[in-house]
Formats: C-alpha cells, structure tokens, sequence
C-alpha cells in the first residue's frame, strides 16, 4: 500500500479530510457514509463521567464522531463478574435510566446471572416483558452449558428477546464460570429457536468461529479483541456475512479500533453493512415488533 492509499483508508477511520485533490477528499468523505452502524455492545463502565447522564452524554460524543447512530448498553458499573440479586438489580436500573436519556438512540440488555435464576427471570419481566429491554447479558457467573441457565434462555424465546454470553478462550485458563465457545454452541442446540450471540468469539476467534459454525442460531460478536487481520474475513467464509455482528465493547475498548476491525476486512459494501448494523436489526426486529417498536 502506498502513503496516499494509507492516508486516505486511515483518515476514513479518524473521520479526517485528505487534502490531495477535491475529488480525492469527496471520496474519502463519502465511501461509507450510506453505512448505518447499531453497536452491539456497549458498556457504561470505563466511561468519564459520575453519573449515568454523564457517561451516556459522553458515549454519545463519541459515537456521534464515528457515525454510530444506535448503542446497546448492557450492565452498569462497577464490572462484577458474581453479582448479588441486588447487584443485579442496581446494574439494571442505571442501563434502564441510561435509555431515558436517548430513547432513540439507545437500547439496552439486562443483566443477569446462571448463579441467581429465580432473580433473574423476576428480572427479565421487570426489564423486558414489562420495560422497554430486548435481551439479556450473561457473563462470567456460571457456564452457559449448564442446565441451570435452561429457564433464562427458555423465557427469552418466549419473549423473542436475544441473549448475549461473553466467552473467552484463555491461554492461561478461563475464570471460574466463564463460558467459551463450545459452551454456547451446547447451549444453542438445545434452544434452536433462540437468537443467541456468542460474545467476541472467544477470543481465540479461529477456534471460536469453528465451534459455533454448525450452529445456525448463533451469531457472533467482533468486539472487545484486538482488531488482527483475517478474523473478519475467515468469519464470512466459515459463517457468512449474516452472523456477524460489530460491537466495540466500549467504553474498554474504543469505536475506532473495532470498527477497524470491519473496515480493514476485505468484504463487498452488501457484507459490510450487514455486519456494521442490517444483521443487528434484523436480530432486534421481532420483539421491536411485539413491543410496538417503529424503526425508520
């Protein structure tokens, strides 16, 4: 790649001008701006900010600067990996006052947990079936495998809400509860009504990609690693450009470095805007519906 060919790909990421020529600068400012980006996965931790209004007014300021129209927040801060029932609860609630904020703009998960699932369904009817949420979050508390979590996910297809499990690959070994790859590939075989994300692919994305590519109700989620070349472009040639979302993982990640993830990759403009945001519309679409939700 030439300078001026890396000027110009870098700046469409920084939202930057080249100053070659007028043509060159149209080029530049238009290429992607027909792409409508919805994040998948958004955080208020790691975010400036004392309040909840505070952290929101701040996402916004950044996503506004990489044409991130619409945000999924899910939890609420501190980051707990076991959370009590009440933890759970609190978490909610700052997601819930977070989609006040921008109700335009903003969706939210709930959080809650294998460890607690009495708790948990008692909040997937607070914050979904009965509040404004359409899906839930589940992180490191327990193995998704486990049968545990069978009356979560079983609620969620009731309500068509989509669930999201963080998984992780780990060299030096998992956390204790902290699911993979192949945990919800299991987990999905025995739900296969059930939209269910499998959260930055592991990690280890070659060897999370395999594991969930035989099973069609998974899709998976680009955020949170670093964007390495090819982790894009083996997911479309293993999955297809239809179970692949972008999320950033902000705020411990940034738009920008994600993003990259899927501007870097080799893809046709149909592939990029299905994983940029078509595929996460599509997800959310049914109980949008149900909840009488009009998008434009």
């Amino acid at each position: 790649m030439d300078r001026r060919v890396f000027l110009q790909t870098s700046l469409v990421l920084t939202g930057g001008v080249v100053a070659c020529s007028a043509e060159k600068t149209v080029q530049v400012q238009t290429e992607h701006s027909s792409d409508v980006i919805w994040d998948l996965h958004c955080h208020l931790s790691g975010v400036p900010g004392d309040t909840v209004k505070e952290r929101v007014e701040q996402l916004l300021v950044y996503a506004d600067r990489m044409g991130v129209e619409r945000l999924i927040f899910f939890m609420g801060w501190p980051f707990l990996s076991n959370p009590t029932p009440d933890q759970l609860r609190k978490q909610n609630d700052q997601v819930l006052e977070a989609l006040t904020i921008a109700p335009d703009r903003l969706f939210g998960f709930a959080y809650v947990s294998g460890e607690h699932p009495d708790d948990s369904l008692q909040e997937i009817e607070r914050c979904i079936a009965n509040g404004p949420m359409l899906g839930i979050k589940l992180w490191t508390a327990r193995h998704c495998s486990e049968a545990a979590l069978d009356p979560i996910v079983r609620r969620c297809g009731e309500l068509q809400a989509v669930v999201y499990q963080h998984t992780w690959l780990k060299s030096t070994g998992n956390e204790p509860g902290e699911s993979t790859p192949m945990d919800v590939a299991a987990l999905a075989q025995r739900h296969p009504d059930v939209r269910i994300i499998c959260g930055h692919t592991g990690g280890d994305w070659t060897r999370g990609i395999r594991a969930v590519r035989a099973v069609p109700n998974v899709t998976i989620d680009l955020g949170g690693s670093e964007p390495t070349a090819g982790f894009v472009e083996m997911a479309v040639r293993e999955l297809g450009a239809e179970r692949i979302l972008y999320g950033s993982d902000i705020g411990g990640r940034s738009f920008a470095s994600q993003l990259a993830k899927v501007y870097g990759a080799e893809l046709t403009a149909a592939e990029r805007k299905q994983i940029l945001g078509q595929n996460l519309k599509r997800l959310l679409t049914p109980i949008l519906m149900a909840k009488g939700v009009k998008l434009s």
